[in-house]
């Protein structure tokens, strides 16, 4: 079987792997020239369900707990398994009580235990919550790594092209995000920094709670850490706005004040595609499946969805080669 995937993605590359890991013969056809510059590159790369329970349905819970072991099977070596931190100032401590009233999956943790996860938070906050079945992978990273082993499992990349004028294919799976042509789709703006200090290090990601500015922090390789939070209801793609950086820059600070120094090594705007209920759907039409939706939960979700649309293109497969056997049957008879 021979299949188009549109979009490589995060959900173009996840599904890719999971066709071909069941035999097909995959093509994925990108409009950009390499890798990356779509809103997963600009993703936080957080494997977070049970933090992300928070604000979203339990469905993203059930569907995300499996992420971690997903890309660890994918990309071997990519996946830290540390936890997620989530802490508030003591003015705030409300905020962390209401996190924690909505979230499952953590235990509350002190001062001292704080400071012996993460050292360079020491005596900066008194309560926080620790999320240990949490895990986080650099998407960029993550994402080069996929490449590489859909590349050697003879997975067919055309960058720079046009899925229209690609043909001879059983079946297409749509993972275009905001290009699709989908009315129901709106755009989720999300503006991220990139700051890099050797006075700082963590060894997991952090969510600082406020009641206007929360903000995530996440370690990355050579003392960079990745920070994000906006949520924008927006399509636009124009460059991060002062009032965003601003507030990121000063969340950032009050986590720990040695980031005033900090370098700004890279701003950069995702827009996420989000339906009505922020929640992904695969849906499939004939020979055309599409995977969308994935909103905010690019990498969390991809796997998931990943799974259900290549089960589907093989049951629909299937279902049509016993179609043709019986009529086959019938036929001769």
């Amino acid at each position: 079987m021979r299949v188009l995937v549109k979009g490589a993605g995060v959900a173009g590359l996840t599904v890719a792997f999971e066709l071909a890991t069941r035999g097909a013969a995959v093509t994925v056809a990108e409009t950009r020239h390499s890798l990356g510059g779509n809103a997963s590159w600009f993703a936080g790369g957080m494997l977070a369900p049970w933090c992300e329970r928070e604000s979203a349905e339990q469905s993203v819970l059930d569907l995300g707990r499996d992420a971690a072991d997903w890309w660890d099977a994918a990309t071997p070596g990519q996946v830290t398994r540390a936890g997620t931190l989530v802490v508030a100032a003591p003015r705030d401590a409300g905020e962390l009580d209401r996190f924690a009233s909505r979230t499952s999956g953590h235990r509350r943790v002190d001062e001292d235990e704080i400071a012996l996860l993460e050292p360079d938070l020491a005596g900066r906050f008194c309560r926080g919550l620790l999320f240990p079945d949490e895990a986080h992978v650099d998407p960029r990273r993550a994402m080069a790594a996929l490449h590489g082993r859909l590349a050697a499992m003879g997975v067919e990349f055309l960058f720079a092209a046009d899925a229209r004028h690609c043909s001879g294919f059983d079946h297409q799976i749509d993972c275009t995000g905001m290009a699709a042509v989908d009315d129901r789709l709106r755009g989720v703006r999300g503006e991220m920094l990139i700051l890099r200090t050797p006075e700082v290090s963590l060894s997991r990601p952090v969510r600082l709670l406020h009641p206007r500015f929360p903000l995530y922090m996440v370690p990355r390789a050579d003392h960079r850490f990745m920070v994000g939070a906006t949520m924008i209801e927006s399509q636009s793609g124009e460059p991060v706005t002062v009032r965003s950086m601003m507030e990121l820059l000063s969340a950032a600070c009050a986590l720990h004040p040695a980031f005033g120094e900090a370098g700004i090594v890279e701003t950069g705007v995702g827009v996420r595609p989000a339906f009505a209920d922020n929640l992904p759907r695969v849906e499939a039409c004939g020979s055309m499946t599409a995977i969308n939706g994935l909103y905010r939960h690019g990498f969390l979700l991809a796997p998931a969805m990943a799974r259900q649309a290549a089960e589907l293109v093989f049951n629909q497969d299937g279902l049509k080669e016993l179609t043709h056997e019986i009529d086959g049957q019938r036929r001769s008879a």
